[in-house]
């Protein structure tokens, strides 16, 4: 390499560099946040979900009177039973997602002589609000009809049929092809 040329590119690179660290103390306004590369990639934190959700659908079907076993089939296992507080469980549902807050839901139930005698708590969403939360943020396309018509099933049908002729032909091995002979499945008995 030429030394003008070397010196041209060092200069170029000099330049360069000089640029941009210039453009970084311009950014000096601007959030540090946004300003700095490390912030522009976060790393995927997982949905954590904990507790017993409980829908407003199952909250309808809780009656005064009911056993502690048709609470536990209607509600599920609480979360909490205390040895202090054995007439109470607490049902607690919590819900963490990047880049929305957490989201905690509370509900509790009180026996008196292993009868519900009351019930109260947040006020807690339908099972279809709740699965709207839980949707993606990512659209992945529309989703394929998952139904053959009448059209394609003939068609393939058809192609399933074997022609007449295959049909008819006994299955052999190629000529000058040994029989295969397997052993039996079963050991004989002794």
């Amino acid at each position: 390499m030429p030394a003008n040329h070397r010196y041209s590119a060092r200069t170029a690179f000099l330049l360069l560099a000089c640029t941009v660290l210039a453009s970084c103390s311009s950014l000096s306004g601007m959030s540090s946040s946004s300003a700095n590369p490390v912030n522009w990639v976060t790393p995927y934190k997982i949905d954590v979900i904990q507790g017993n959700f409980v829908s407003k659908e199952q909250i309808e079907q809780l009656r005064p009177g009911m056993t502690r076993d048709q609470v536990k089939a209607t509600l599920g296992t609480p979360l909490m039973a205390s040895l202090f507080h054995a007439d109470r469980w607490d049902y607690v549902f919590t819900l963490k997602r990047q880049g929305v807050e957490p989201q905690s839901y509370k509900y509790t139930v009180f026996f008196k002589n292993d009868q519900l005698e009351r019930f109260e708590g947040d006020t807690m969403p339908s099972e279809a609000e709740f699965i709207a939360k839980l949707g993606s943020r990512r659209k992945l396309g529309d989703v394929p009809v998952l139904e053959a018509t009448e059209a394609q099933l003939s068609k393939a049908a058809e192609k399933s049929k074997p022609s007449p002729a295959a049909a008819a032909a006994p299955v052999s091995p190629p000529s000058g092809t040994p029989a295969t002979a397997y052993p039996p499945l079963e050991s004989p008995k002794q």
